[in-house]
C-alpha cells in the first residue's frame, strides 16, 4: 500500500482517485451481447453461456428437485446461520415500510403519498468463486416486504460433477427458497442482465434489476437503464475506508482491510490515520494474515493499488473521508460515536473497534448492497424503498378548488400556459351558484 504523508487538500482528489479501467472496449463488447439477447432471446443466452462458462443448457429454470437437493447439501450450522441473518435483516427492514398520512394543505385540498411495490423485479446474484448467497437476503427480503408480485433470480451456474448440465450453488438455492423466491434461472453475466431487461421465452422481463456483479455486469446494468429498465444504483468494485487512531488494534485494522481486498482484483481499500507507528504495525499484520488467506493473490493485487494516508487531526480525517465517500466506512478510534455524527458521505458506517464490516455484509440487519466509486455522495444503499415507487394523490372538494383556484390561475398565466389556467377557470365558472 502506498503511503501519503500529510498531503495538502488540493492534492486529495488525485490521491483519492479509484483505479480506473478502460471502458470503451468494455462497453462495445457488452452492447453487442445485449443487442443479441434482445434480438434472439434464449438462443443468444444459450450461446453466451457456452462461450463464457462452457455450459449449454436447454432449460434455464432451476427445477423443484434441484431445490430439494440443495437444502440437503448444506450443514445444519450454515442453515441456522442463514436463518439468524434473515431474522435480523427482516427486523431492520420491516419498519421501513410505513403508511403516510393524508395532509390537508388548505381547506378542501387533500394530498397523500402512497408506496406501491414495483410489480416485477430481477435479482442478479454472483456465483463462481464467491457465491454471494448473502445478497439474496439483502435483496429478496426487502422485495418481499415491499410486496413485489414477481421476483426472479439469475445466477451463473457451474458444470455439474457428472459433466451433464449445470448447477447453481446450493447455498444460493437454499437461501432463495428461505426468502420465498422460486423462479431461479441458471444464467449469469451480461446475458442474464439482458434477459431480465428485455425478456426471453424462458426468462420474464422485469421493471427493475438489482444486484452486484463484475465490471461487465455493472456496465450491462447501466446500458439497459438507457432502454428504460431501472437499476438499483450505479455501482462498481467493492471498497472500504478505515479511520484508525492509536487506540486501534492493528490486527483488527489489517483484517478489515483484507476483508474487502479479497473481493476481487478491482476492489479498493484505504487506511486513514494520524499514527505512523500504527501504520507499521498494520503493515506487519497484513503480511501475517495474507499468508492464511485462500484468496491471497487477489488481495495482494488490490493492496498494490490501495493507499495509506497520514493526516494531522480527526477533523481533517473526516473531511478527507467525506471527500472519498466510501462504500464502507469503519471508525476504529476512541471517540467513534462522536465522529460518526460528522459522516455525510458513506454507504454504511461501522462504529468502534468491535464493528467489523463483515457483520454488515452478513447478519447485523443493515443492507450490504451499497453505492461505490464515490456514488455515496448522492445515492443510498438498497432498502425497502428501493422496491417501491411513490405515487402522490390529491382530492379537492368544490370549496377546496375555490380556495386554491386563484393561485393556480395566476401562476399558469404567468408561465404562458392558458389551458392550464382554463382547467381551473372552467370549473370555477360552472360551479358558481
Amino acid at each position: 500500500m502506498e503511503i501519503y504523508k500529510y498531503p495538502k487538500r488540493k492534492k486529495w482528489p488525485g490521491i483519492l482517485q479509484r483505479p480506473s479501467m478502460e471502458t470503451a472496449s468494455l462497453e462495445k463488447a457488452v452492447k453487442k451481447i445485449l443487442k443479441n439477447v434482445k434480438a434472439k432471446g434464449d438462443r443468444a443466452v444459450r450461446k453466451y453461456g457456452k462461450a463464457f462458462d462452457g455450459i449449454k443448457l436447454k432449460k434455464f429454470l432451476v427445477s423443484e428437485e434441484e431445490l430439494k437437493v440443495a437444502e440437503s447439501l448444506l450443514s445444519d450450522e450454515l442453515k441456522t446461520a442463514i436463518q439468524t441473518a434473515k431474522s435480523n435483516i427482516e427486523r431492520f427492514h420491516i419498519p421501513q415500510l410505513r403508511d403516510e398520512e393524508i395532509i390537508e394543505t388548505m381547506p378542501g385540498v387533500l394530498c397523500r403519498r402512497i408506496s406501491i411495490a414495483i410489480e416485477k423485479v430481477g435479482l442478479y446474484i454472483p456465483g463462481g468463486t464467491a457465491p454471494l448467497f448473502s445478497t439474496i437476503l439483502m435483496l429478496g427480503i426487502p422485495a418481499k416486504i415491499a410486496g413485489c408480485k414477481e421476483i426472479i433470480l439469475t445466477s451463473p451456474p457451474t458444470p455439474s460433477p457428472s459433466g451433464e448440465g449445470a448447477n447453481v450453488h446450493p447455498a444460493i438455492l437454499y437461501t432463495a427458497q428461505l426468502v420465498g423466491i422460486t423462479k431461479i434461472f441458471k444464467v449469469g453475466g451480461v446475458q442474464a442482465i439482458g434477459a431480465m431487461a428485455y425478456g426471453t421465452k424462458q426468462i420474464p422481463q422485469v421493471y427493475k434489476i438489482f444486484g452486484p456483479g463484475n465490471q461487465y455486469v455493472t456496465c450491462a446494468k447501466q446500458l439497459v437503464q438507457k432502454d428504460g429498465v431501472a437499476i438499483d444504483m450505479p455501482a462498481g468494485p467493492s471498497e472500504v475506508a478505515v479511520y484508525a487512531d492509536e487506540t486501534a488494534n492493528p490486527a483488527f485494522v489489517a483484517a478489515d482491510l483484507l476483508s474487502q481486498a479479497e473481493h476481487g482484483i478491482d476492489s479498493h481499500v484505504l487506511l486513514v490515520t494520524g499514527s505512523l507507528s500504527l501504520v507499521e504495525e498494520v503493515q506487519n499484520e497484513i503480511k501475517k494474515q495474507l499468508e492464511q488467506l485462500p484468496r491471497k493473490e487477489i488481495a495482494e493485487k488490490v493492496l498494490e493499488n490501495s493507499k495509506i494516508i497520514l493526516i494531522k487531526n480527526e477533523d481533517e480525517a473526516m473531511d478527507l473521508l467525506n471527500e472519498y465517500g466510501p462504500e464502507h466506512l469503519i471508525l476504529s478510534c476512541a471517540n467513534a460515536d462522536a465522529l460518526a455524527e460528522k459522516v455525510v458521505n458513506a454507504g454504511s458506517v461501522f462504529i468502534g473497534h468491535y464493528s467489523p464490516e463483515s457483520v454488515g455484509d452478513y447478519a447485523s440487519g443493515t443492507n450490504h448492497v451499497l453505492p461505490t466509486n464515490g456514488y455515496a455522495k448522492a445515492y443510498s444503499g438498497v432498502s425497502v424503498d428501493s422496491f417501491v415507487k411513490k405515487i402522490t394523490f390529491q382530492k379537492l372538494s368544490k370549496e377546496g378548488l375555490k380556495n386554491i383556484g386563484k393561485t393556480v390561475e395566476l401562476m399558469a398565466e404567468a408561465e404562458g400556459l392558458q389551458a392550464h389556467k382554463n382547467a381551473v377557470s372552467v370549473r370555477l365558472s360552472l360551479s358558481k351558484p
